[in-house]
C-alpha cells in the first residue's frame, strides 16, 4: 500500500469514528439546506410541501440572502416583479414594476413567514466544511465548532459573493473596490470615479457616480448588449417573447434595440462581439442617457496603473481617486472538498442543473442565472427537485449518475433561457418514472459510485474529505 493510500485510509477511519461519536449531532433523518436567500427559501418551501425533513442555516443574521446586506441601498431589480416573484406567491399589488432592495427583502421575509419556514432556519450559522461519509450521509462542520451528520446537503449559497477582481500591471494610488462592497452614493461623492465593466451593477454605480461624483468614466473590455427595461409600455421581461425560440427572441430584441436605442457606437460604446444571451445582457438605458449628457465617458480596456493615473490600451490616460470593479463573481463552494465539483466557464458540471454524478445526497441549486427573473423558474424547478430528492431514497446510484446514463447533457453556460428551462421542467415531471426505472436497472447491474484516480479529492491542512464507493 502506497503512503498516500494509507493516509487516505486513516482519514476515512478517523472521520467514521467521529461520525459515530458524541462530537457530532446525529441528524441522518433530514437534509441540511445551506442558504436562506431566494433559492434557499424556495427549496425549503418545496421540501416542506413534499414532507421532506430538513434543517436550514444561513451565515447572515436573517433571511433574504444578498438582499439583506450585500446590495447597495439604491438598488432595484432589473427584471419585473411579475417575473421575479415566486410563481405561487405574487408580490404585493402596490409594489412598482421594479421593486427596490428594501421591498425585495420585505417580500422574502413575508414569504418565509407565510410559508412557515422560520422555525427551521438558524441564522448566523456558517458552514465551514461538508463532506460525504461511506454510508452516503454528510458530515457538516460549522464555524462555531459544532458538528452534525445529515442525510444530505442542499447547497443554495448563491453566486453573488465570491468577487472576481481584475488585475493589471502597475499599482494604483487610490482605492480599488468591488461593486459588492459599494453601499451608497456617499462612497462616490466628489470623487473621480472609474468603473470597470458593463453589467447591471457596474452601470448602476456609474450612473450614481455621474450624479454625485466629480467625474465618471466607464472602462469596457468588449461590447455589451444594453436592453431597455421597458418596451411598448410594459417591462421587457413581461413581453410574451420568452417562450419563443432563442433565434426569434434575438431577432425581436435587436429590432427593439434599433428602435429604442439605436447603434451603440453613436454613444461611444463598442459593438458587442457576441450574440444576445451568450453573456448576461444589461437592462436599462440610464447609462446611455448619462453618456449623452456628458456625465459618463466611455473608455477602452485598462492597460496599466501608474499611481493615480490609469493608462488605457488606446494610449489615452485618466486620473482617478476611486476604481469600482463591476466584474462579476465566481461560482464557488469553499466548504465542499476540492475536486468534488467541477466548474467550467462558471457553469457547475452537474446533471439536471443540480445533481453531481460522483456522490449521493448532494444537491447544488441556484448557481444558474435566469435571464428574466428567478421566480417563474424557481418554483416549478424546486418542486421537481424535491420530487427527485425524495426518489433518491429509493435508488442506489446518485441521481446525477442516472441522468448521465440517460444522456442528460452537462451545462455549458451559467445563463438560463427561461422558455427552454420551463419546457425541460415540464418534461422532467413527466419522466420521473424513467429516472426511477433507470436507477433500479443500474442497481441490478451493481452500478457503483467511483471516483477516478485523477479526480480523487485533494486535501488541505486541517480539512479532509471522503470518497464514496
Amino acid at each position: 500500500m502506497d503512503p498516500a493510500t494509507a493516509q487516505f485510509g486513516s482519514l476515512v477511519m478517523k472521520h467514521e469514528r467521529l461520525s459515530e461519536g458524541r462530537e457530532a449531532g446525529m441528524r441522518r433523518d433530514r437534509l441540511l439546506v445551506i442558504g436562506a436567500g431566494p433559492v434557499g427559501l424556495g427549496m425549503a418551501s418545496a421540501l416542506k410541501a413534499h414532507g421532506i425533513a430538513y434543517d436550514q442555516v444561513d451565515a447572515n443574521d436573517g433571511v433574504g440572502g444578498l438582499w439583506r446586506h450585500t446590495v447597495y441601498k439604491t438598488a432595484h431589480i432589473v427584471s419585473s416583479k411579475r417575473s421575479t416573484a415566486f410563481a405561487d406567491f405574487p408580490m404585493p399589488a402596490d409594489y412598482p414594476d421594479f421593486p427596490s432592495a428594501g421591498q425585495m427583502l420585505a417580500y422574502l421575509e413575508d414569504f418565509a413567514v407565510r410559508r412557515g419556514l422560520l422555525a427551521h432556519i438558524e441564522t448566523g450559522k456558517k458552514v465551514q466544511r461538508a463532506f460525504p461519509l461511506h454510508d452516503h450521509s454528510w458530515h457538516v462542520m460549522f464555524e462555531d465548532g459544532e458538528q452534525r451528520i445529515y442525510k444530505g446537503v442542499v447547497v443554495c449559497n448563491g453566486h453573488h459573493w465570491h468577487k472576481r477582481m481584475p488585475t493589471y500591471p502597475g499599482a494604483f494610488a487610490g482605492r480599488i473596490m468591488h461593486s459588492k462592497d459599494y453601499r451608497e452614493p456617499a462612497d462616490l461623492a466628489g470623487r473621480r470615479v472609474l468603473v470597470i465593466g458593463g453589467g447591471n451593477s457596474a452601470c448602476d454605480i456609474a450612473c450614481e457616480a455621474a450624479r454625485v461624483g466629480r467625474s465618471c468614466h466607464l472602462s469596457l473590455r468588449s461590447g455589451y448588449w444594453f436592453l431597455p427595461k421597458t418596451a411598448f409600455g410594459r417591462p421587457l421581461s413581461d413581453l410574451p417573447i420568452w417562450g419563443l425560440p432563442v433565434w426569434l427572441q434575438r431577432l425581436i430584441l435587436r429590432a427593439i434595440i434599433r428602435i429604442v436605442i439605436g447603434d451603440y457606437r453613436d454613444y461611444g460604446l463598442p459593438r458587442p462581439n457576441h450574440k444576445i444571451f451568450e453573456r448576461h445582457p444589461t437592462y436599462g438605458t440610464d447609462l446611455l442617457n448619462y453618456i449623452r449628457l456628458g456625465r459618463i465617458k466611455p473608455r477602452v480596456e485598462i492597460d496599466r496603473y501608474d499611481g493615480s493615473i490609469v493608462r488605457f490600451k488606446d494610449g489615452s490616460t485618466g486620473e482617478y481617486d476611486l476604481i469600482v470593479a463591476g466584474t462579476g463573481y465566481h461560482n464557488s463552494f469553499p466548504f465542499l472538498p476540492k475536486g468534488l465539483l467541477r466548474v467550467e466557464n462558471e457553469a457547475v458540471q452537474v446533471y439536471g442543473g443540480a445533481f453531481p454524478d460522483n456522490v449521493k445526497n448532494l444537491y447544488i441549486v441556484g448557481w444558474v442565472q435566469a435571464r428574466n427573473g428567478f421566480g417563474s423558474l424557481l418554483t416549478p424547478a424546486a418542486d421537481l427537485y424535491a420530487r427527485l430528492i425524495r426518489m433518491q431514497d429509493e435508488l442506489q446510484p446518485p441521481l446525477g449518475a442516472i441522468l448521465r446514463e440517460l444522456n442528460e447533457p452537462l451545462p455549458t453556460s451559467q445563463i438560463v433561457d427561461p422558455g427552454q428551462a420551463r419546457r425541460q421542467i415540464w418534461l422532467g415531471h413527466r419522466l420521473l418514472w424513467l429516472v426511477r426505472w433507470k436507477g433500479r436497472r443500474m442497481a441490478r447491474n451493481r452500478h457503483e459510485v467511483t471516483i477516478p484516480a485523477d479526480e480523487r479529492f485533494k486535501f488541505e491542512a486541517g480539512a479532509t474529505s471522503l470518497p464514496v464507493n
